[in-house]
């Protein structure tokens, strides 16, 4: 494993853990308060590249994976290697690997779901907790299609439940069409018409590059999954239902860690499904008690569309846990 001076560049290393190998990007000194961030769809540890660097400038140590599944990571091929329990048990594995008995934990999208369930499932390697786009729900009454079902065939969920469908319909474009028709999106509901494949609903950005990624960013992006393809991160969506399963322990369990919800306020994921009215009306505090919420300007994308901010709100909130030990 590599090492990484304090401030330097980003250094990758890769890691057997969990059955897996598990490629890590890391910036910061080594000795820092670790913070580890886990990425979203579909994306890379190189969505954290403002984070990471702002985190290493103030003496944190941040440590960015490609999920399984992901990048340089192993894509296991079987569905049900991406469930829940396996994807904490390859965040607690790393820590493990890294001798590392306590982090703070920055998760987004489905990797937000992943930071909330490290926190759920093992609260004894987790300092605090900070949560772009995506709160904490309690586990629902009944499976997430069954949820969904009344919204019909053409939500993206629903569609991506069935093993190659959705990789049959993303194969009509190339992979930066399809990267820039999800970073694109700014609809208040992903579901396409009847009879219409989500990718081919969605619209591409018309400025190149995109306002917050340049084109070289983009080609990174492009080159991986153009290698690892798209179908394990499309199995995190295949296993929600055997996750509602496998979660049946912790029915009705709270969130102790502190933790800190930022959004955007135009976000898809925030004005839809009633989540806008849920974090403002008290209902996510009751389920995470020790809760901060910021709903700043932006989209879906955050930490890449609004980096400065999001960087604000992640060093305020981490510095409150972390005085004694990082450098000013």
């Amino acid at each position: 494993m590599e090492s990484v001076d304090a401030g330097g560049e980003v250094r990758h290393w890769s890691a057997e853990v969990n059955g897996i190998s598990l490629h890590v990007a890391e910036q910061g000194p080594a000795a820092g308060p670790a913070v580890l961030l886990l990425h979203g769809f579909p994306e890379l540890w190189l969505s954290w590249r403002h984070q990471m660097a702002a985190l290493a400038a103030r003496g944190f140590r941040a440590l960015a994976p490609d999920l399984r599944g992901y990048g340089d990571s192993s894509a296991p091929t079987d569905p049900a290697a991406y469930t829940i329990l396996h994807l904490v048990g390859d965040a607690v594995a790393l820590l493990d690997h890294l001798r590392l008995p306590k982090v703070f934990v920055v998760g987004h999208d489905l990797g937000a779901q992943v930071a909330w369930h490290l926190c759920l499932l093992r609260p004894d390697r987790v300092r605090a907790v900070v949560v772009l786009g995506v709160p904490y729900f309690p586990r629902a009454p009944r499976p997430v299609t069954e949820l969904f079902a009344a919204l019909g065939d053409g939500f993206y969920i629903m569609q991506y439940q069935e093993p190659g469908r959705a990789e049959k319909a993303f194969a009509r474009y190339d992979v930066a069409t399809v990267l820039k028709k999800f970073y694109s999106i700014e609809l208040d509901n992903v579901t396409a018409p009847p009879g219409v494949e989500i990718i081919d609903f969605l619209e591409a950005s018309s400025s190149s590059p995109l306002p917050w990624m340049t084109d070289e960013e983009l080609g990174q992006y492009v080159e991986k999954f153009q290698k690892s393809g798209f179908t394990g991160p499309l199995n995190y969506y295949r296993m929600m239902d055997m996750n509602w399963r496998l979660t049946a322990p912790w029915h009705g369990a709270k969130i102790t860690v502190p933790a800190k919800f930022i959004a955007g306020e135009k976000d898809t994921s925030f004005e839809s499904f009633g989540t806008k009215r849920y974090v403002e009306s008290g209902g996510f505090k009751s389920n995470v008690p020790a809760l901060e919420v910021a709903i700043i300007e932006g989209h879906h994308y955050l930490q890449q569309e609004q980096a400065e901010g999001v960087n604000t709100e992640i060093l305020s909130f981490l510095d409150k846990f972390s005085e004694n030990c990082v450098s000013r």
